[in-house]
């Protein structure tokens, strides 16, 4: 037999919460790459969707312009054309909204609660 002894482990600290019960998962805190990527497909997304604006908002002048005479008809092809693109970019503009709108709502979250956080700090500092 070996006279060594059985590492010691620490104690696991309980959840918080009623016993039995399974508590809020442990708070994260978001790092600096992920405020900038939430800001990246932010910015992204508006300019998805502002290009999708100025696509319809052409489209729509293509197609007044194909409509006020028969030699410019091909304005309206092209105002087709600008309506396939848009339809295209929808899922580009969700794929890159959803996650935006996200991953900002967490960023201002934490930030809302790192400054709860500091404020109530200060004002047990002082009392």
């Amino acid at each position: 037999m070996s006279d060594q002894r059985p590492a010691q482990r620490p104690a696991q600290r309980p959840l918080p919460g009623p016993p039995g019960w399974y508590g809020p998962p442990p708070f994260q805190e978001v790092s600096a790459g992920y405020r900038r990527w939430s800001g990246v497909l932010l910015w992204l997304a508006i300019t998805v969707a502002g290009l999708m604006v100025v696509a319809l908002v052409a489209s729509i002048v293509f197609l007044m312009k194909a409509d006020a005479d028969v030699d410019d008809a091909a304005y309206g092809y092209l105002a087709v054309f600008l309506w396939f693109g848009i339809a295209a970019a929808i899922p580009v503009l969700l794929a890159l909204g959803i996650p935006a709108i996200i991953m900002t709502r967490r960023v201002r979250q934490q930030e809302r609660l790192s400054h709860d956080a500091v404020h109530q700090g200060l004002e047990l500092g002082e009392q």
